[in-house]
């Protein structure tokens, strides 16, 4: 019934899609990931923007460092200093950025069918299909994994009574992970690809 409800539900957004050659996001590719990270000027998907978009590939066990996506995206929201001290993303760093619907058109090309993988997924996904919907009339059909989640699972086992950390730091610690220091979309989502490999491989 379950398997019935997910293929109605994607036969439903296929045929809401605008422009058929984006079609290859419902064609599910085995065993291949995206770890992707977004930068915004707040925390509310409704009424905040895209500073900047970062993504990196991981084939099996594999992270593909040389199939990284990073880019600018202008928009029309004032930075606030408080947002800048957490990303450091300047007024005058988006000069040369790109518009938001040529930036996820190629984020689209990049991620393809691929399962998406990240920190609170939940947001930056809210935050993409923002720009996606009205652009492609659909939200992103691609199957996601949510890393806090496999944290939780994992450490579920050793600590019973569920009082567990679930923040970045604290789980990069637990898993080995080196921290890379500079705060960014890509390498937030380079550190959050190594986590995932080591919490597939049984990280505890």
């Amino acid at each position: 019934m379950f398997a019935f409800f997910k293929e109605f539900q994607k036969k439903r957004a296929m045929a809401k899609l605008k422009e058929q050659h984006y079609s290859f996001l419902f064609e599910e590719i085995d065993d291949e990931y995206v770890v992707f990270d977004t930068e915004t000027t707040g925390l509310n998907p409704k009424e905040d923007e895209i500073l900047s978009i970062g993504a990196v590939k991981v084939k099996g066990n594999k992270i593909l460092t040389s199939e990284t996506f990073e880019f600018y995206v202008k928009n029309e929201k004032n930075i606030s200093s408080k947002s800048i001290e957490i990303h450091r993303i300047r007024p005058c760093d988006l000069e040369h950025a790109r518009s938001a619907n040529e930036v996820m058109r190629d984020f689209l090309e990049f991620i393809r069918g691929r399962t998406l993988v990240g920190y609170y997924l939940e947001f930056d996904v809210a935050m993409v299909n923002k720009y996606i919907l009205p652009l492609l009339g659909i939200k992103l059909p691609n199957k996601t994994i949510e890393i806090s989640e496999l944290y939780y699972d994992a450490q579920i086992t050793t600590i019973p009574q569920g009082n567990i950390d679930l923040r970045f730091d604290t789980i990069l610690k637990k898993c080995d992970i080196p921290n890379m220091g500079v705060h960014n979309a890509v390498n937030d989502a380079v550190m959050s690809a190594m986590v995932f490999l080591k919490l597939k491989g049984g990280c505890k």
